[in-house]
């Protein structure tokens, strides 16, 4: 790299309240003189699921901030937990006035909410994009083969599809806490089935909960942008809302709230609360993500 001088940065555990769960975030608020190359490799020695780097805004009107958000092997368009942690970290350090945010990201503009609680931010929310449906897969077979699972264990009342809110996820129902516990991706099937497709982050979950709060139960694998397996998605989230409302998992109502649980097989237990607003036609109009945060501490690299 070519030395530009100390760049600070502060960790923030997205999705919870509490310190070392939730999913990581690394965010340089001040990251000036840093080339594209630069921030990947600093992605890359992270190796969090994501690490952000805040920007002015390429368009003043429309945005405050140009948030760029990398994994340990890519640039993404979006992310969930990224965009809240860094909302997050603003409102603490330079916009705690401030209770929205309009942040640039590859999909567009993201608005994002903070809640304030005795001065101090509490509950941060994103707006997301409005969902696609991809392709639904009926090779259930091979499916149960990557996530090591026998064919029965994929609940049998529900599709094996594809939806997005600006990044795409393969949602795969399965029947149990016992089966989704068992699950582990194989690389080989799944180099096989979807490397060479745009839909090679795979989510996973189930009706049976740990927490009695909780709706749904989830694990995510995303091995095509280096990440095993995230403790928190949120840009994943939004996308599962809008598949439980399509196939009509949730009771239909013009606006929908339940809660995601995450992170709990790696040991980074996360609360994921989604929002789904349908119009009067039955069309979903807004998917909103929120959650807490926990900051960790302050720290600077060398560049």
């Amino acid at each position: 790299m070519t030395s530009v001088g100390r760049r600070l940065y502060t960790l923030v555990d997205v999705f919870t309240d509490k310190p070392f769960s939730g999913n990581q975030l690394a965010v340089f608020t001040d990251p000036g003189g840093l080339s594209e190359t630069q921030m990947q490799k600093i992605a890359k020695e992270f190796n969090f699921s994501e690490t952000t780097f805040v920007l002015p805004p390429k368009n003043k009107k429309a945005a405050d901030h140009w948030v760029r958000i990398f994994t340990p092997e890519k640039e993404l368009p979006m992310a969930g937990h990224p965009t809240i942690g860094t909302a997050f970290v603003l409102s603490l350090k330079n916009d705690a006035s401030r209770a929205k945010l309009r942040f640039e990201e590859g999909v567009g503009v993201i608005p994002v909410w903070i809640e304030f609680k005795d001065g101090a931010p509490d509950w941060v929310s994103m707006s997301q994009p409005l969902p696609k449906y991809g392709p639904a897969f009926d090779d259930r077979k091979e499916i149960a083969n990557m996530l090591s699972l026998e064919e029965s264990a994929i609940a049998p009342d529900l599709p094996v599809e594809v939806v997005s809110c600006g990044l795409p996820f393969l949602y795969v129902p399965v029947k149990d806490l016992s089966s989704i516990r068992k699950t582990r991706i194989r690389l080989d099937v799944w180099e096989r089935v979807f490397k060479a497709t745009p839909f090679e982050n795979v989510f996973v979950f189930t009706r049976e909960v740990e927490d009695g709060g909780s709706f749904v139960h989830s694990r995510m694998f995303a091995p095509g942008v280096g990440v095993g397996e995230d403790p928190a998605t949120g840009s994943a989230s939004g996308p599962l809302g809008c598949y439980l409302t399509k196939n009509r998992v949730l009771r239909p109502s013009p606006v929908t709230e339940f809660v995601s649980e995450q992170g709990i097989e790696i040991g980074r237990p996360s609360r994921i609360r989604v929002s789904i607003t349908v119009d009067g036609r039955g069309s979903i109009a807004k998917v909103i993500v929120s959650g807490r945060c926990c900051k960790v501490g302050d720290g600077f690299l060398e560049v």
